[in-house]
């Protein structure tokens, strides 16, 4: 086959790879949270007070829905450097947090909200103690804890910031829930300290789930090619690293599995909230569909304990809230850096993400980092392209002997393919040679696309002039004009042996085709391709120069 014919088969394979994200892009439309802090305390329904029965002690059914609100109850505000969390005081539930380091939207002055709880939509995080003594157990309700405080905050100097709240049963054991943030952290360290004052052992069990609303208001338009990230929940387990556990699947099955350490969690777009179990055997992975209310949720159980009469004792579990950040998430628990998912290349997009991530160290801008990038790219695939376009000048060449066969044989198909092998093998000819480099350069470009969506960093990352946000398109077209433009000079400046016109007029129209999708795509990714394009066409003038005076680049391009 034809040099020429396989490179316009493999843009085809690209073009189709774009055409797919779009039709995946409509047949699963984005849900985008209602972005908003505001919180509210109102349930309507027994589902939204699920609580997971214990191991130890069997609870009948779920705790039912409060038939008043107790006037104690309220609403506390604590604020550290990263995090601004509203926690409920009954049960002691996350109903709303802001990440402060992050805007909503670019140059915004809210700030991006990952946990809420409106009408439209709930995303919160939930824990508490069950069990024969557990006081989320209670049939008459979760307890109501007691602060010393309406708001909290991390002040200058402070490393760390613990908010406790307290709550005393009839039989007088005291249960301190204790919230404790740390500076630059986006860890929020949730313990129970358990004071058996009573007569009897105390028989608990430490929960944490999450509870997400699995439809809701759309009021953002977003950008095109970020609505194929995920969103939903996923965990990790001693058998499997990282799985994605979706909205169908928690509604078709629940999940149940046992394992050691292993971590829960609500993935969307950049950000990720997750509970990480304690580091100890025997932990419980659980979902569950709460289709009254169009909710789901996902949570661990730990080990029951039992704390002796006259006795204290603490469990502790850990509560990530914040983006997606890989060295931190990795540090905070094993495999959850993997929420990060770069699709299957991950093993050519996580070395990218490095390369990215150590250039931007030098060049501070992302977008000088990713045309260096562009240029080590381009550079370690030097001899491939090299070979790619000596391939095409000699296939050039060969064109009248190629005719000639044509002529002899005529029609005859299978006369004609053994007399092409010999003629490509006497003239030490590879005709899938210049194809290679495509067939690496796709994968590359596939690999970076989902680093430039998934890598938080890049988020509201300017570039210059215009460009004050990679992640998203570029809102006059100007890159994806002049990349559209790189191409049509590639293919002007490459010989061809193409000669059906059908082919030729399909040639025509491929950077007319590119041009029309990178007008969506985020301008990271525009601005890679343009830029690989402008090396391309610097790498094909020095080659051919060099196969002009070697006499080997035949009669001059087409004009």
């Amino acid at each position: 086959m034809e040099s020429q014919r396989n490179l316009l088969i493999i843009a085809l394979l690209l073009v189709s790879f774009l055409v797919w994200q779009k039709w995946d892009e409509h047949k699963n439309p984005p849900v985008v949270a209602q972005q908003s802090s505001q919180t509210t305390a109102e349930s309507n329904s027994s589902d939204a007070n699920f609580i997971p029965a214990s191991d130890s002690v069997q609870v009948e059914g779920e705790v039912p829905t409060d038939a008043a609100v107790p006037a104690s109850r309220n609403l506390i505000t604590v604020v550290s450097d990263t995090l601004k969390l509203t926690i409920d005081t009954q049960g002691g539930d996350i109903v709303g947090t802001e990440l402060l380091e992050h805007d909503d939207k670019l140059d915004s002055d809210n700030k991006f909200v990952l946990l809420t709880n409106t009408q439209n939509f709930v995303n919160i995080a939930q824990s508490g103690l069950i069990g024969r003594d557990g006081p989320d157990a209670n049939p008459e309700g979760r307890p109501i804890y007691q602060a010393e405080q309406q708001d909290y905050a991390l002040t200058e100097g402070q490393d760390t910031l613990s908010v406790p709240l307290t709550f005393t049963n009839d039989n007088g054991v005291v249960f301190t829930k204790t919230f404790t943030l740390t500076r630059d952290s986006h860890v929020v360290n949730v313990s129970y300290q358990i004071a058996n004052n009573s007569n009897e052992p105390v028989e608990t069990q430490l929960y944490g789930q999450l509870k997400q609303s699995v439809n809701a208001v759309d009021e953002k338009s977003g950008n095109m090619l970020m609505a194929s990230a995920y969103r939903g929940p996923a965990y990790s387990s001693v058998e499997t690293r990282y799985t994605k556990y979706d909205f169908k699947k928690v509604q078709e099955a629940n999940l149940a599995l046992t394992t050691a350490n292993g971590w829960v969690a609500m993935l969307q777009h950049y950000f990720v909230s997750a509970w990480i179990a304690p580091k100890e055997d025997g932990n419980q992975i659980y979902s569950r569909s709460l289709n009254n209310q169009g909710q789901a949720i996902i949570g661990f159980k730990a080990q029951p304990t039992t704390v002796a009469a006259g006795s204290e004792q603490t469990v502790t579990a850990e509560l990530w809230l914040g983006p997606k950040l890989q060295k931190k998430m990795a540090a905070a628990a094993e495999n959850l850096d993997l929420t990060v998912d770069y699709g299957w290349l991950w093993f050519i997009a996580q070395p990218l993400f490095k390369l990215l991530h150590f250039l931007q160290s030098f060049a501070v801008n992302w977008g000088l980092a990713i045309i260096l990038t562009t240029f080590v790219v381009r550079g370690v695939m030097y001899p491939l392209t090299k070979a790619q376009y000596t391939s095409m000048a000699k296939m050039r060449m060969l064109q009248p002997k190629l005719a000639a066969l044509k002529e002899r044989f005529g029609d005859d198909r299978q006369k004609m393919s053994q007399g092409m092998m010999e003629l490509y093998k006497k003239e030490k000819v590879n005709p899938l040679g210049g194809c290679l480099p495509i067939l690496i350069q796709m994968p590359i470009f596939i690999s970076l696309y989902w680093v430039l969506m998934e890598s938080v960093e890049l988020r509201h990352a300017p570039f210059m002039l215009w460009i004050d946000d990679l992640s998203v398109r570029d809102p006059y077209f100007v890159l994806p004009i002049l990349m559209g433009i790189s191409m049509f000079l590639i293919q002007k400046m490459s010989p061809t042996t193409v000669t059906d016109p059908l082919q030729q007029k399909v040639m025509q129209f491929m950077p007319i085709i590119f041009t029309f999708f990178f007008l969506w795509f985020p301008a990271g990714l525009t601005l890679y391709w343009l830029v690989s394009n402008v090396v391309t066409i610097a790498q094909q003038w020095y080659i051919f120069r060099q196969l002009e005076k070697k006499g080997l680049h035949g009669s001059k391009p087409d004009a």
